[in-house]
């Protein structure tokens, strides 16, 4: 199993949303076809068709439990899978 495919699972389960790696999160956003910007420590993640604009930030190396479950109902809203554009 890919390591984008577990950590989906991890964040799709919401049982550790503490424990999910900053860096991952980035990387599997972009796997989604998400365009990045960085400003400072602030990622920022945009997606045609998506109407949320996603601000991301680290604590250490891992990532705010409120902004996985933001991206987890973002994931299930508009049903994203890997490597779609949806244009």
């Amino acid at each position: 199993m890919a390591t984008h495919d577990k950590l989906l699972i991890k964040i799709l389960r919401g049982t550790s949303d503490a424990n999910i790696p900053f860096s991952g999160l980035c990387n599997l956003l972009k796997v989604f076809g998400f365009y990045e910007r960085i400003r400072g420590d602030h990622h920022i993640f945009t997606k045609n068709n998506v109407n949320e604009i996603l601000n991301l930030q680290p604590i250490g190396s891992e990532a705010k439990p409120y902004q996985v479950k933001q991206i987890r109902n973002i994931i299930l809203k508009y049903k994203l899978n890997f490597g779609e554009d949806n244009e």
